[in-house]
């Protein structure tokens, strides 16, 4: 244990949910920090999903319900929202969110476990000196949260045991809402389409198209029916066709699932680029591919749409709107939009 101390001690997780080996590290890093401890917790604006089930409000309560309330004044939370496509405006955000805490010239650390690639964040950081830690216990939190909705899970017996008592019990209670019953729908749904797929001798990556489409200030979404993301905003889109083309598959998808009254000969016309979004871990469903079509229509009265095939609504939604909104979006629709605009 490097017992070297710091003004303030920089820790970043999802915390989904926070277990023994969370708080075992808080409280290292409360050990050695003599100003406090910057807790940024990620994934903040995120739908809820199997994988993100716990908003940020929740998760940092159920944090410092495993701690003693004397060390709560020395907890600095901010919640870290996603930025996939740009690892540099997140490492700023990062900075900014500590920043606001502490003084950029201070004496700070980061505090992290470098257990495979996904810890690569904490070498973003070369003016924050970085407090490494073991694998604590081997506790792992998606473990945890396949437990949790498995069915016919004991959740004493599986993960219980993982977790702070105070943590146990939130969540307990968390299984006895209508937030739950979904996820467990949504878990169902991804572990069969997954099982459909599992036995290929290649590993199976999908190819999907969505359109962005903007008019007069605001861009064309819809309300997703069914699993995955269940009443969730998203981009008109879908998969690509044996027999078609990109671009072909993408205009018939909007047209399907928007209604949208202007002619496929306008719409094309009106493409102003075509972008593909790839991050490996964008789509539960499995590895998927995403080409998207920013189409601008000039401006004017924004045409009619109403939701058809797998969406139940299509709406025009103001842009200052949507920038709200990123709790509300499927998957990570809401960073290519805010990336594909931020092109324009």
């Amino acid at each position: 244990m490097n017992n070297k101390s710091y003004s303030y001690i920089v820790y970043i997780g999802r915390f989904q949910p926070p277990h023994h080996a969370h708080i075992k590290i808080i409280k290292q890093a409360l050990e050695q920090a003599t100003e406090g401890v910057i807790i940024l917790i990620g994934s903040a604006k995120q739908p809820r999903t199997i994988k993100n089930p716990f908003t940020y409000e929740e998760r940092r309560q159920m944090i410092l319900s495993s701690l003693p309330e004397y060390q709560h004044k020395i907890l600095h939370f901010a919640p870290l929202r996603d930025i996939p496509y740009n690892d540099q405006k997140w490492a700023s955000e990062v900075q900014r969110l500590a920043n606001e805490v502490s003084y950029p010239n201070q004496n700070h650390g980061i505090i992290g476990h470098s257990k495979d690639e996904s810890s690569y964040y904490l070498k973003m950081f070369p003016q924050w000196e970085l407090v490494e830690v073991g694998n604590i216990e081997d506790i792992n939190a998606t473990k945890i949260r396949k437990a949790l909705f498995a069915e016919e899970s004991d959740f004493d017996l599986n993960i219980g045991r993982n977790l702070p008592t105070a943590i146990h019990d939130w969540i307990k209670a968390f299984m006895l809402t209508p937030w739950y019953e979904q996820l467990v729908r949504e878990y169902k749904f991804i572990s069969n389409y997954r099982k459909s797929w599992e036995t290929s001798p290649y590993m199976v990556t999908f190819v999907t198209v969505d359109a962005v489409v903007i008019q007069s200030g605001h861009v064309l979404l819809v309300r997703r029916r069914a699993e995955p993301g269940r009443g969730t905003f998203a981009l008109p889109g879908g998969f690509v066709g044996r027999n078609e083309s990109l671009i072909e598959a993408a205009l018939r998808e909007l047209r399907e699932e928007t209604r949208i009254k202007v002619p496929a000969p306008v719409l094309q016309g009106n493409i102003k680029c075509c972008r593909v979004y790839d991050h490996p871990k964008r789509s539960l469903r499995g590895r998927t591919i995403t080409h998207v079509y920013l189409i601008e229509l000039p401006s004017g009265p924004l045409p009619k749409v109403k939701g058809g095939d797998d969406a139940d609504k299509a709406k025009w939604i103001p842009l200052n709107t949507v920038a709200q909104m990123e709790d509300l979006l499927f998957e990570d629709h809401y960073s290519i939009i805010e990336d594909i605009l931020g092109k324009l």
